[in-house]
């Protein structure tokens, strides 16, 4: 049962904490999918006759089940069988995977065949991660090594200052959010926000500093005086402060 190739693929990201994930096979890809389900904050059963001394460990964890047997489409008769978000089949026997999709598919499951994107509902794109940032490559199936090769590209580019930057982004705009009601005065503080040129800072080490003193001077500003007491200000809010704090803003 083969899909209709990949020309229009839809990005999507997932949430799947606390959401019932399969993976049928027990090797070391397995096990690296395992790892990177379970950051997610997926719960993961597992089924294979044997697994590695990894995935061994991770099993005395709570969210993780591993079941010591050979696929069997006689396992989809359980409800319980038939409630995970989405299957990963990373067995080195192709007829094996190829059922696995088939049965999926039944099922109406998402579903993920290792190396086989022509049996797959959906894909793992490689990925680049900056805390809050996270990037991914994908080529369609056409060549994963083609996509982790741009992937490793994109890690020298996208530096660990950049999970500090998000981090300030979100705590400011989350601040904003609570404290100033007006919505088109929010997206106007919000736009403004992404001109600040913060990268020399983080990476010179000065950042914490600045902070502090982009902290105190937004409680000293007139506009968020008024926005916590529960006035209005006349007039759209502004960062007229940034410029005296910091040379590189």
């Amino acid at each position: 049962m083969e899909l209709n190739g990949w020309q229009h693929p839809f990005p999507v990201m997932m949430n799947l904490a606390r959401r019932r994930c399969l993976i049928v096979g027990g090797g070391p890809i397995a096990e690296r999918k395992l790892r990177s389900l379970l950051a997610a904050g997926a719960e993961v059963t597992l089924v294979s006759p044997a697994f590695t001394v990894g995935i061994l460990e991770m099993a005395h964890q709570p969210n993780v089940i591993v079941k010591r047997q050979s696929y069997d489409s006689g396992m989809w008769v359980s409800h319980d069988e038939t409630s995970f978000a989405l299957v990963i089949a990373a067995t080195n026997d192709a007829q094996v995977n190829r059922q696995i999709a088939e049965d999926a598919n039944a099922h109406r499951l998402l579903v993920n065949i290792v190396d086989q994107p022509d049996l797959s509902s959906f894909i793992l794109p490689s990925v680049v991660r900056r805390g809050k940032l996270v990037i991914t490559v994908s080529t369609g199936g056409a060549s994963p090594s083609a996509a982790r090769k741009i992937a490793k590209e994109i890690d020298k580019t996208y530096g660990d200052e950049y999970e500090i930057y998000l981090d300030f982004l979100s705590e400011t705009r989350l601040f904003i959010q609570e404290h100033v009601k007006d919505k088109e005065a929010r997206q106007g503080l919000f736009k403004d926000m992404l001109a600040w040129d913060l990268m020399p800072l983080i990476r010179e080490g000065k950042f914490e500093d600045w902070k502090e003193k982009f902290n105190l001077a937004l409680h000293d500003e007139a506009w968020m005086q008024s926005q916590e007491q529960g006035q209005v200000e006349s007039g759209r809010p502004s960062w007229s402060f940034i410029n005296e704090i910091g040379q590189h803003v």
